[in-house]
């Protein structure tokens, strides 16, 4: 028989209550408290905390306090990936994110969903979907990236977006829902 970790990290229905996952979001949150409050002056004690929090990193991380997340274990970062400000991922699943992608501040990165029949949701049950963000993308200030969403490598999403669905490689896309504005000079598939 499955975990309820096993379940989560399958896409399966899973009860977030689960005393070893309620355990591991704890440990998360003490030290998101530590690296929310610590001090800029003390770059060790921050790597540190970095490297425990999200420990899938590669190397110059760099995060602008305040960062909030569920896991941080389940969050596979490039090399020198930026999260300006307040910046949310809720890694319920597995978010992959390229190298030199850089996020502006309150964007908000969504694994965890519910499920639309009312019957399941009132079970307390949940599930999540994973995202993929390629390399060098810049995710534009307050965007919202839904669950099961890829971004393509050198993609630009404009603030405010809520991106609803993948966003293919090479485009400009902005807007609610999100949507495929402009090629930046790649090449665009041909089902858009």
């Amino acid at each position: 028989m499955k975990s309820e970790k096993e379940k989560m990290l399958a896409g399966e229905l899973y009860d977030a209550l689960d005393p070893q996952l309620s355990e591991e979001r704890v440990k998360t949150r003490l030290l998101i408290k530590e690296l929310n409050e610590g001090r800029e002056d003390e770059p060790e004690e921050r790597a540190r905390i970095l490297k425990e929090l999200i420990p899938h990193a590669g190397a110059g991380l760099w995060l602008q306090p305040p960062f909030y997340c569920d896991y941080g274990t389940n969050m596979y970062l490039g090399e020198r990936v930026f999260f300006n400000f307040n910046c949310v991922v809720l890694d319920v699943m597995k978010v992959t994110i390229g190298s030199r992608t850089l996020f502006g501040p309150n964007v908000q990165i969504y694994t965890a969903t519910h499920p639309l029949n009312h019957v399941e949701r009132a079970s307390g049950l949940e599930y999540a979907k994973p995202i993929s963000i390629g390399e060098d993308v810049w995710v534009g200030g307050s965007v919202v990236i839904c669950p099961g969403v890829s971004i393509g490598d050198r993609a630009v999403i404009g603030a405010g977006s809520v991106v609803t669905r993948d966003i293919p490689a090479d485009v400009f896309a902005a807007g609610n829902p999100c949507r495929v504005i402009r090629s930046l000079g790649g090449e665009i598939a041909e089902s858009l």
